[in-house]
C-alpha cells in the first residue's frame, strides 16, 4: 500500500524539506558545467571549483534540509582542497552527510536560469548524472531551464542562478 492510501505510515515519517539558491557569473573562455555535464558554451561560471552552480544550489538545498548549514561551511572557496573540484565529487560527500543523518532522498527539483544556450537537449543526462550521484531513481530528479526573457542579469548573459528544492525522509 502506497503512502498516499496510507495516511499511518506519513505519520511516522521523519520529513525534512530543503531550497538551495547558487548563482555564477558568465566569463569567455571557461568551461560551462550544469547538473554534472558539460555544455558547450563559449561561457562558463567563474568559479572556485568547477562552477556546477546546479550542484551547489542542489547540496545547499541538501544540506538546508538537515540544517547543516550551506555549501561554504563544508566545502568553503578559501581551501585549495576544493579549487577545480568536479562538483559531483561534493554532491558524493553531501550525500554521505544525508545518509549519516539517517536520510533518504525523496525527490529533488531543479530550476536552472540561463539565457543562453539553450539547455533542452542536456536536461536528460543531467537527470541521470544527478540521480546516479544521489544514489535515486531518474524519476526522483527533475531538471528544468528557463531564461529570463533577455532581462536581469541572467538575460544579459552575465551569470547563471539556479534554484533546487528537494524532501529527505526516514523511515525509522
Amino acid at each position: 500500500m502506497g503512502l498516499a492510501r496510507n495516511p499511518a505510515k506519513i505519520q511516522d515519517m521523519d520529513i525534512r524539506i530543503g531550497n538551495g539558491y547558487d548563482v555564477h557569473a558568465l566569463a569567455q573562455g571557461l568551461p560551462l558545467w550544469l547538473g554534472g555535464v558539460k555544455i558547450e558554451s563559449e561561457t562558463g561560471c567563474v568559479a572556485h571549483s568547477d562552477g556546477d552552480v546546479a550542484i551547489h544550489a542542489l547540496c545547499d538545498a541538501l544540506l538546508g534540509a538537515l540544517a547543516l548549514g550551506d555549501i561554504g561551511r563544508h566545502f568553503p572557496d578559501s581551501s585549495d582542497e576544493f579549487k577545480g573540484i568536479d562538483s559531483k565529487i561534493l554532491l558524493e560527500r553531501t550525500m554521505e552527510m544525508v545518509s549519516e543523518a539517517g536520510y533518504r532522498v525523496g525527490n529533488a527539483d531543479i530550476t536552472i536560469a540561463l539565457q543562453r544556450p539553450k539547455l533542452a537537449t542536456y536536461i536528460g543526462n543531467m537527470r541521470e548524472t544527478l540521480a546516479r550521484v544521489m544514489g535515486v531513481p531518474v524519476s526522483a530528479v527533475s531538471v528544468k531551464a528557463t531564461t529570463t526573457e533577455r532581462l536581469g542579469f541572467v538575460g544579459r548573459s552575465e551569470g547563471c542562478e539556479v534554484y533546487a528544492s528537494v524532501l529527505l525522509f526516514s523511515l525509522e
